[in-house]
């Protein structure tokens, strides 16, 4: 009972107290990025049954979420696919470059001109989550990081992870990597179902490397029964997160944890999940009826981040203060917004709307399509009149306007069917636009 109590206590504490600033002004006008109060809580789960694919428990799992050092999952797939092909060897060395050997920790420390095998550098990402390291990956495959960067997007999308965008492959700050709860466990699947042969380096609890040894980050491991991967992951701006998948009694599940407030707190909330799941399943044998949030009793998690990393990287993102979207929003929000391309800002708070002079078009449906947030308002109304100009069927009947929202200038376009706002992002997507669907409020 005291052991149930305390963890029961424990998760509670589970989720985070979003940021409370924005980026600083030459940063925001570089870098466009999604934003939503800081009320909105940054904790969110899924678990999935890895076999079927079943989602047994989903807590905002389709809201973009930084992944932090989980990212570092797809730069090993992207390597084990390498390996299966004949196009990488696991003896062959890689050079590290001067700009991988000035990657933020976590890292080995290699100095520019150095080398490890391939063999090694695996066991240095999913052990050591050394963000030097990932980039030297990186450089090996692709020939630059922001290249394989664009290949690891691409192998997302072709693995159905709609709503995960990569721009490095360390996962340490920037904006513009997002994925969610979802998007990570699909994943976490794929690595079980196409490299079965490299997966147990996600359970390998040490790495030696030059007379150094190094413990694995993820905590479960060794600690819960039947638990043997995946990767864990930390920036200020993610919170802690987990991947996690463990087998029982011939069944294996996967829980991925998103902006927990601690290592500790994050590790049981995965826990509790797993073992819930595992129960529900082997309840659902015996003929009963439930699911996994039935069977939970935890509070809404809430709660502040109470520790230093233990991951990579915070260092590097002391001014770099971000909230993140959720998918339920409190109700002076504009709420179940979709995202088509990360790069836009959702609708939020109290707005003043700049409409065109031209008069308003009788609106076939009330939902808004957003083209894009800018800092200026010429900027937002000259995107209006490209994307008018460029899609004149998909936007032709919208009306335009210029939302502006604490110094950004949205750009929007309103009076869509659900099908039809859909379909005009879709649109914009195909030429590599910015794009949001926003529901009615």
């Amino acid at each position: 009972m005291f052991e149930r109590a305390r963890r029961l206590c424990l998760s509670i504490g589970l989720a985070v107290a979003a940021a409370t600033g924005g980026l600083t002004e030459n940063a925001q006008a570089q870098i466009p990025f999604l934003e939503a109060p800081a009320t909105v809580p940054k904790y969110a789960a899924i678990v999935v049954d890895a076999k079927s694919g079943e989602v047994l428990y989903a807590k905002r799992a389709d809201s973009p979420r930084y992944p932090a050092s989980i990212t570092k999952i797809m730069t090993l797939y992207l390597t084990f696919d390498a390996l299966s092909t004949g196009r990488l060897k696991p003896d062959d060395m890689i050079v590290i470059s001067p700009h991988a050997a000035a990657q933020a920790p976590t890292k080995l420390g290699l100095a520019p001109g150095e080398t490890l095998s391939v063999n090694d550098a695996m066991q240095a990402l999913a052990i050591k989550s050394a963000n030097d390291v990932a980039v030297g990956l990186a450089e090996k495959l692709g020939g630059s990081e922001s290249r394989f960067a664009a290949m690891m997007s691409l192998r997302a999308q072709e693995l159905g992870m709609v709503n995960t965008r990569f721009v490095n492959a360390s996962g340490l700050p920037d904006s513009r990597q997002i994925s969610t709860a979802r998007d990570i466990a699909i994943l976490s699947r794929a690595v079980m179902r196409d490299y079965p042969q490299y997966y147990r380096l996600f359970s390998q609890q040490q790495f030696t490397f030059r007379g150094v040894t190094m413990n694995n980050h993820n905590g479960l491991l060794g600690k819960m029964p039947g638990v043997d991967g995946l990767k864990t992951g930390y920036t200020n701006a993610s919170g802690y997160n987990l991947a996690v998948s463990a087998v029982r009694d011939n069944r294996r599940l996967i829980a991925v944890v998103m902006g927990g407030p601690s290592t500790a707190a994050r590790d049981l909330n995965a826990e509790d999940l797993l073992l819930t799941g595992f129960d529900v399943m082997n309840r659902r044998d015996r003929g009963e009826r439930i699911t996994v949030a039935q069977n939970l009793f935890e509070a809404e998690p809430t709660g502040p981040i109470m520790r230093p990393s233990a991951e990579q990287g915070d260092g590097e993102q002391d001014g770099l203060k971000i909230v993140l979207a959720s998918a339920t929003p409190p109700p002076a929000q504009v709420s179940n917004f979709t995202i088509v391309e990360p790069r836009t800002t959702a609708l939020r708070g109290t707005q003043k709307v700049d409409r065109d002079d031209k008069p308003e078009r009788k609106a076939a449906g009330r939902w808004v399509v957003q083209v894009g947030a800018f800092k200026s308002k010429s900027l937002a109304k000259k995107q209006l009149t490209l994307i008018d100009g460029r899609f004149k069927k998909a936007f032709g009947k919208a009306d335009s306007r210029v939302a502006e929202d604490d110094g950004t200038y949205k750009a929007q376009f309103k009076g869509f069917s659900e099908d039809n706002a859909r379909d005009a992002c879709r649109a914009l997507k195909s030429k590599k636009l910015a794009c949001m669907v926003i529901s009615p409020g």
